[in-house]
């Protein structure tokens, strides 16, 4: 659990940073980059659910 946390703090980064670059210079391609991150975060985000789920019924 704790590797799937390192990931979804790495992907957030990523995120941030694509997003900030989207906003703050109009950089098209960072938008793009940004919504493929925000997907892969989602779907990271469901797994961590599912893991946490599964921990609290032990």
């Amino acid at each position: 659990m704790k590797e799937l946390i390192e990931k979804i703090a790495t992907e957030f980064e990523t995120f941030k940073s694509d997003a900030e670059l989207q906003t703050e210079k109009g950089n098209k391609a960072a938008g793009t980059r940004a919504r493929k991150s925000s997907l892969e975060l989602e779907k990271l985000l469901k797994e961590f659910r599912k893991s946490s789920i599964e921990e609290s019924k032990k």
